[in-house]
């Protein structure tokens, strides 16, 4: 795929971020098409994988920052949590070279590249979650759903990581979005 991904995972954030200002006071408590997850929970999740983005690409490991961005992340004011760890994300992924650098993951060395594509795949993906959980728009950016389910496989199964759920069956002629939700175990109707 020849799109920049520096320039997909920025598209992402402010893809999420456009959700994350538009919760109401009173929907934070909302659920979410994640298990056990509320609204509160489905951002903090977001924001703190955005915190682990700069240590990590200046070549820290998940060992070295231990629990630095476990719990509540959010504070007061969760849309200026994101805000700010969005803005520190994006600034990280933007400097030279850093698609190139050795991340240290849990599971293993990445390329920044592939880094990046994963969290691209989280936003997107809780983008939809978010929407769904404050009952707004759920259709993401066509071209980022594009660049996320055109890097699957054919017949992935995500569920075999033991992050999602089986595969939610679809119509054949389901458009890309529907089928990558559905990908992830979750009914996307």
């Amino acid at each position: 795929m020849d799109d920049d991904v520096a320039e997909l995972y920025g598209r992402a954030l402010d893809e999420f971020g456009g959700r994350v200002h538009a919760v109401r006071a009173d929907q934070w408590g909302c659920p979410t098409p994640c298990k056990d997850w509320a609204v509160r929970h489905l951002v903090n999740h977001l924001v703190a994988e955005q915190l682990w983005v700069p240590p990590l690409l200046a070549g820290a490991t998940v060992a070295d920052l231990g629990d630095a961005f476990s719990g509540d992340v959010l504070g007061a004011d969760p849309v200026a949590a994101w805000v700010a760890a969005a803005a520190a994300a994006r600034a990280a992924f933007a400097e030279p070279g850093a698609l190139e650098r050795t991340v240290h993951l849990s599971y293993a060395d990445r390329p920044g590249e592939e880094y990046a594509r994963e969290m691209i795949f989280d936003l997107v993906v809780h983008s939809w979650d978010l929407a769904r959980g404050i009952s707004v728009d759920d259709t993401v950016d066509p071209g980022l759903v594009e660049a996320v389910y055109g890097r699957l496989e054919p017949d992935v199964d995500l569920s075999a990581s033991g992050l999602f759920d089986e595969p939610v069956p679809v119509p054949a002629d389901a458009d890309e979005q529907t089928r990558l939700i559905a990908l992830t175990g979750r009914r996307p109707v």
